[in-house]
């Protein structure tokens, strides 16, 4: 049997206005600033007027390691979206944009499949509403401004040697990880080491995802570390007075958009931080507007659950006050077939023990879910391929492990597949069983916070740090910092810092190979292994495969 490809169904979508959609939510028209048809942004005044309305219930989608094999943790966050409309409940899903680079790169589109997808996805995954080339330009001025504040006579002192603010771009390209800038004499300054991030790994877009409006985003942005004196003293942005014209270039940025599903359910994509070197949620804003206009709130946090999930609720929830009512974990038949050491090419084949040797790495996850207060749900998003022996083995793992796992077909079916997830997600949600909260006091000293999440969720029996890192998180402490939460970036593929490690391994270390002040976002990042915050294409990029048809339709993105 032969299935459509999801660009053919996408294109085949009968979507409605972005007013009829908005007015499912009760956004007037006048709030909705469209980009088109069938895209828009709302308004900072609409944003305001329901914050004394009561919260909805907040579920969160996350995955088990991501394996070659493909777990559809964004598809399944689209098709229970759709699935909790279907039961009657007024559902919104809120998801992050896509990244440029990683498009043109290995991983292709983000915005679902099958009959779970959100449209338009051919926007979605390229200029979409224009909110990354935004953070990109915001980011840029504050480069531009840096030098040419020292170059301009230096009134800050600054230490050219000690300058940590890096350039973006929203591309993968490994030639600018290091670079010499200010080249080519007296005229254009003087010269130092710098380099690029990718524009997902911008603390400017982390201060965007998890600011509750302009002020706050503003002085966030104010707050940034941009470089060092030669005594040593922190230089900030607003030192630089680069954070006003930095708000004015994010004013749109800052407003949700709203698109909608296939089946024209309501969902807002808005923003994308990275989740193995950022905290990989979408926005506050988003989250906590959808929260206030919909009985339900399907969101996601990027790659597995040791790294999304996690950060969701020790950054994302701490931050702006929210609490999960049930975690829905993603897991394949096939992601578990190649846990259990089956080859991708053999992975059609029915293997039932390799399955449940597969198992453990979706049973680590469940118990890291659990140790935060809040119930699970494991989604089994279905391929054709599986057969009921392998179902059936998943579900007996996981009600071992005290939870359920339900069989869910909306790549297929759409809302028709999703319905039994959804009836459980309403059962466990609705039940008040949760009791969320985070991993680790903010008073609890930063090192201590790396250990409890090396220690907890990742299972290592320790963290490796040399002197000058521990001494780094000493001084941060005591500039007063020391209650800021931790981002761990490292490899999704696995639970240690080796990306070719599976399952669920014990007994391992955990290497800090540097660390990061996010004054403005409000995190410390440590850089753990060999993660790369600019990564590079692969030997054969999709971009490769990406071209305009005789119709002039976009082919090869999907």
């Amino acid at each position: 049997m032969s299935y459509k490809s999801d660009i053919e169904i996408a294109r085949e979508a009968q979507k409605r206005s972005i007013q009829l959609i908005g007015e499912k939510l009760g956004i007037p028209r006048d709030d909705l600033l469209p980009y088109g048809h069938d895209k828009a942004k709302v308004s900072q005044s609409f944003i305001n007027s329901v914050q004394d309305r009561t919260d909805g219930k907040l579920i969160l989608v996350t995955a088990i390691n991501p394996t070659p094999a493909g777990e559809g943790k964004t598809t399944t966050t689209v098709g229970l979206g759709d699935g909790l409309n279907r039961i009657g409940k007024n559902a919104m899903v809120c998801i992050r944009e896509a990244s440029l680079g990683p498009n043109f790169g290995m991983k292709g589109g983000a915005a679902g499949g099958g009959y779970a997808q959100v449209v338009p996805m051919e926007d979605m995954n390229l200029h979409f509403t224009g909110d990354f080339h935004a953070i990109t330009s915001a980011h840029s001025l504050l480069s531009a401004m840096i030098d040419n504040h020292i170059y301009w006579g230096n009134e800050q002192d600054i230490d050219v040697r000690r300058v940590v603010w890096r350039r973006v771009v929203d591309m993968n390209d490994r030639a600018l990880r290091q670079i010499n800038v200010s080249l080519g004499g007296v005229a254009n300054g003087f010269p130092r080491e710098g380099g690029f991030d990718i524009t997902v790994a911008s603390e400017v877009m982390a201060i965007l995802c998890l600011s509750l409006n302009l002020k706050d985003l503003e002085k966030r942005l104010g707050d940034m570390i941009v470089a060092y004196r030669r005594d040593r003293s922190p230089v900030y942005c607003r030192d630089i007075k680069a954070q006003g014209a930095m708000t004015v270039l994010l004013k749109d940025a800052m407003q949700p958009n709203l698109v909608q599903t296939l089946e024209n359910n309501p969902a807002f994509v808005h923003g994308g931080p990275f989740a193995n070197i950022a905290h990989g949620c979408n926005s506050v804003i988003a989250t906590t507007t959808a929260l206030k206009i919909s009985d339900y709130v399907v969101t996601e946090a990027g790659f597995g659950a040791d790294l999304g999930a996690e950060k969701f609720m020790n950054i994302k929830c701490r931050k702006a006050g929210l609490a999960p009512d049930c975690v829905v974990l993603v897991a394949t038949v096939r992601a578990m077939k190649m846990n259990g050491g089956v080859a991708k090419a053999d992975l059609g084949a029915e293997n039932v023990e390799a399955v449940k040797a597969g198992c453990p790495n979706l049973g680590r996850h469940i118990e890291n879910i659990k140790s935060f207060g809040v119930p699970v749900v494991v989604a089994i998003n279905h391929f054709v391929t599986d057969t009921d022996a392998e179902v059936e083995a998943v579900k007996a793992y996981v009600a071992s492990h005290g939870a359920e796992a339900v069989l869910s077909r909306h790549w297929e079916l759409g809302s028709e597949g999703s319905e039994p997830l959804a009836r459980k997600v309403v059962e466990v949600a609705e039940a008040g069983n949760a009791n969320f909260a985070p991993l680790y006091a903010d008073e609890m000293p930063l090192f201590q916070k790396m250990e409890t999440i090396a220690k907890r969720i990742y299972r290592a029996d320790e963290v490796i740090a040399d002197k000058k890192i521990r001494d780094q998180l000493k001084a941060w402490e005591e500039q007063g910092y020391g209650n800021l939460p931790i981002c761990m970036a490292k490899t999704q593929y696995s639970f240690t810092t080796d990306p070719g490690v599976r399952g669920a391994p014990t007994g391992h270390s955990v290497p800090v190979r540097e660390v990061r002040l996010s004054a403005g976002a409000g995190f410390i990042v440590a850089v753990c292994g060999e993660i790369m915050t600019m990564p590079g294409l692969p030997s054969k990029p999709a971009a490769e495969n990406i071209q305009l048809n005789d119709n002039g339709q976009i082919e090869g993105l999907f």
